[in-house]
C-alpha cells in the first residue's frame, strides 16, 4: 500500500523532509518496517527494534511512506506484551528520539519544535494504550486464577461434607451395632440377626463410597463395569444404578436407623414437589445427620422426626428426648456447621439447640420452588 499514489500525502513521518523517490534503500527501509510486525507478540523486542530501525532509516532518507504506521503498532505490541527491562526499553527510545529530530533538522526538516513534541507523544500514547491492555490482561488471569482457586476450594468442601455425611451415618450404626452384639453372645438369634444389620450397614456405606466416586469421576463407574462385565457384588449392585438420595429415601433411612438400636417416630407430610430439586437432597441429609447424632449421642432415646412439604419449602424437625448418653463436647460439630452451609445456600434457615429435657432438637426450613 506504501506504493499506492491514492495514499500519498497520507503517510506516518515527522521532519517534513523533502520527499524523495523510493529506491533500493526504501525497499530495505519497507521490510523492515513491515516484516518484524509478524512475530510482534512472540518477540516484542525484536521486532519493536526492527521497526524502529526502518522508521529512522526512511525518515532520514526522505521516504514518505504509510508504512510508517508500523511503528505506534510495535510499540503498542510491546507495551501489551514485553515481560523484561520495560523501562528500559522506554528510557532507550526516548533517549533515542532527540537524535533523531536533531539529524531530521540538519537535513533540512521543516518541522517545529512542537510538531516533534506532538509526535512523540503520540508514541507514548501507543505504548500506554499497549500498558493498559497488558494490564487488564493480567487483571483478567489473576482473576480466573482466584476463581479457579475459590472452585477448588468449595469443591473440596463438598466432597469433605460428601464424605462426612456417607461415611459418618453408616460407621456410626456399625460402632452402635457393633457394641450391642457384645452384650447378646446369650442369645444367638438377636446376634446374628445383629450382625446381619452390621453387614448389611457395611455394604450400604461400600455402595455410598462409590456412588460418590462415580460423582468424582463419572469413567470410575464405566472402567470398572468394563473390567468384569458386573457390578460388584459388595454393592449388592446399587453402584451401578446409584443416585443422589432424596426425601423418597427416608423411610428406608429411618428403618436403618431402628435396626440400629434407635427408637424413632417418623412422619412425612405432603409429597414432594416436582420442582424441589436440590431441597430434597438437603432435606434427606439433614434428617440423616440428625439421626446420626441421636445414635451418637443418646443412643436408645426416643427420636421423632417430621417432614412436611409445602408448595414452595421443605420443612423438617427432629427431636431427641434426653437425656444424652454420651456428652456432645466430643464431637467436632462439622455435621451440623455443613447442614447450616447446605441450608443457607438455597436461601432457608436452619437452627439446632438444646431441649430443656436434655433433648437436642435440629430444625431446617428450605426453600423448594424452582431451585435446581
Amino acid at each position: 500500500m506504501t506504493f499506492l499514489p491514492a495514499l500519498r500525502g497520507h503517510e506516518t513521518q515527522v521532519g517534513e523532509l523533502p520527499a524523495r523517490p523510493f529506491d533500493a534503500t526504501a525497499i530495505a527501509a519497507l521490510v523492515l518496517l513491515c516484516g518484524p510486525l509478524a512475530v510482534r507478540r512472540r518477540w516484542p523486542a525484536v521486532s519493536l527494534a526492527l521497526v524502529t530501525a526502518g522508521f529512522a532509516v526512511a525518515q532520514l532518507r526522505g521516504y514518505h511512506m504509510v508504512a510508517g504506521t508500523a511503528l505506534p503498532l510495535a510499540l503498542m505490541s510491546a507495551g501489551a506484551h514485553l515481560d523484561h527491562h520495560r523501562r528500559a526499553t522506554v528510557v532507550v527510545l526516548s533517549a533515542a528520539y532527540p537524535p533523531l529530530a536533531w539529524g531530521l533538522d540538519r537535513l533540512g526538516g521543516a518541522e517545529r519544535p512542537e510538531g516533534y513534541i506532538t509526535f512523540y507523544a503520540g508514541l507514548v500514547v501507543s505504548w500506554c494504550v499497549g500498558a493498559w491492555l497488558r494490564s487488564t490482561r493480567r487483571a483478567e488471569a489473576e482473576r480466573r486464577l482466584r476463581l479457579a482457586a475459590a472452585t477448588r476450594a468449595a469443591e473440596r468442601t463438598r466432597i469433605a461434607r460428601e464424605l462426612h455425611d456417607v461415611v459418618t451415618h453408616h460407621v456410626t450404626a456399625m460402632v452402635v451395632q457393633a457394641e450391642a452384639a457384645r452384650y447378646l453372645t446369650a442369645s444367638p438369634d438377636r446376634l446374628d440377626g445383629t450382625l446381619d444389620a452390621i453387614t448389611d450397614t457395611g455394604r450400604r456405606a461400600i455402595a455410598d463410597l462409590r456412588h460418590l466416586l462415580d460423582l468424582l469421576n463419572p469413567d470410575h463407574g464405566a472402567a470398572r463395569e468394563d473390567g468384569d462385565g458386573r457390578g460388584d457384588g459388595a454393592g449388592t449392585g446399587s453402584t451401578r444404578h446409584a443416585r443422589t438420595p432424596s426425601t423418597g429415601d427416608l423411610r428406608t433411612l429411618v428403618e436403618q436407623t431402628r435396626r440400629a438400636g434407635q427408637r424413632v417416630e417418623f412422619t412425612e407430610e405432603g409429597a414432594p414437589s416436582e420442582t424441589a430439586g436440590s431441597a430434597e437432597f438437603v432435606a434427606y441429609r439433614v434428617v440423616q445427620e440428625a439421626l446420626t447424632n441421636a445414635l451418637k449421642y443418646a443412643h436408645g432415646n426416643r427420636t421423632v422426626a417430621l417432614v412436611r412439604h409445602g408448595d414452595r419449602e421443605i420443612t423438617v424437625e427432629v427431636g431427641t428426648a434426653g437425656p444424652a448418653t454420651r456428652s456432645r463436647s466430643s464431637g467436632g460439630g462439622r455435621g451440623l456447621a455443613g447442614l447450616r452451609e447446605r441450608v443457607d445456600a438455597l436461601g432457608g434457615e436452619f437452627d439446632a439447640d438444646g431441649r430443656p429435657d436434655g433433648g437436642f432438637v435440629v430444625r431446617a426450613r428450605i426453600p423448594a420452588g424452582g431451585s435446581s
